[in-house]
């Protein structure tokens, strides 16, 4: 009987297992949080979904993602990061300086990756490349490479270039870094510099007010988050003093922009999914070194250089990795 009761407790343990597994509750999918500059339509986070389900990732199951975008409107990046570590998330991914550095205030905890972050060090978001040290790490922009390239590139259209704007947003701290090298290329290249402020208080008329009297002969539009959300007025200043200008993300090629020289725009949101990668599999963001973009892209728009009465030069043409008819 003792071996008939056994017997009939280890079938029963046997039938009973699966079904007991079947009952257990899934793990739960990860949280990534997106603090984005623009709008939901940026193709970063697209490609950071395509880059992330490359690396085994499936959406909705094993991760989902809390995405958050300002549209220019740079005030509303703490509340947003407040509210991301709140929910909470595992990991927030930054695309700007004022988002990495509004995440950083909102949580020392959370792992931050930034997706193409000016002047890591100088904005106090890390230590150093190889040692970030804190909660963030993730890819910066390579700003001596790129800033160097801009007043070479305007005084390629022409042959010639004496005076150049330039339009920066001071409250960020990460423009200096892009305006050292590009005054060192501006006394290489005998070009004289003015400098003209965009602030959060500014109008964009008053600036280009200021831009008409330096009598500028190209305009350079640092890559900035405010800056960012005002590309249509932007375009619309410079085609009424028909003054070509070149901008570094390609975005503004894309909305009407003559020109953009800057970091490849899949480049850092595919290495991001690597970083996150690694974070969610137990790496702290303080062992992952900040890497530097490595590769760039020159886009020139060619309906708003015939509505400018520009003839593009073959030789510009053929360095170009994209041309917008």
């Amino acid at each position: 009987m003792r071996l008939i009761g056994l017997a009939v407790v280890l079938t029963l343990s046997l039938v009973l297992a699966p079904l007991a597994a079947v009952g257990q509750p899934a793990e739960k999918p990860r949280h990534i949080g997106w603090l984005g500059g623009g709008t939901a339509k940026d193709a970063s986070l697209e490609v950071f979904r395509d880059a992330f389900r490359e690396l085994g990732y499936i959406e909705g199951q094993q991760y989902v993602i809390d995405a958050h975008f300002v549209d220019g409107r740079t005030e509303r990046f703490p509340r947003l990061a407040a509210e991301l570590t709140a929910l909470p998330v595992d990991v927030i991914i930054t695309t700007s300086t004022p988002s990495a550095l509004a995440a950083m205030q909102a949580t020392r905890a959370i792992p931050i990756v930034t997706v193409g972050v000016a002047d890591p060090v100088g904005s106090g978001l890390i230590q150093s490349f190889s040692r970030p040290g804190g909660n963030v790490t993730g890819t910066a922009l390579a700003l001596d490479e790129v800033s160097s390239k801009w007043l070479e590139l305007l005084r390629s259209l022409r042959g010639r270039l004496s005076r150049a704007a330039v339009i920066h947003n001071s409250t960020t701290r990460s423009m200096v870094a892009m305006l050292q090298p590009l005054e060192v290329s501006a006394r290489t290249l005998g070009v004289a510099l003015t400098l003209h402020d965009f602030t959060p208080t500014e109008t964009l008329a008053k600036v280009f007010s200021g831009v008409a009297g330096a009598r500028a002969e190209g305009l350079v539009v640092l890559p900035d988050a405010l800056l960012f959300g005002q590309q249509r007025g932007i375009h619309e200043q410079a085609a009424r003093l028909r003054l070509p200008a070149i901008y570094g993300t390609r975005n503004y090629a894309l909305s009407g922009g003559l020109m953009s020289y800057g970091a490849d725009p899949v480049e850092g949101p595919r290495r991001a999914a690597s970083y996150v990668d690694k974070i969610l599999k137990g790496t702290k963001p303080a062992d992952l070194p900040v890497e530097r973009s490595r590769k760039f892209e020159l886009v020139i728009n060619m309906k708003t250089a015939k509505a400018l009465g520009l003839t593009i030069p073959q030789t510009l043409l053929l360095r170009a990795d994209e041309v917008i008819q």
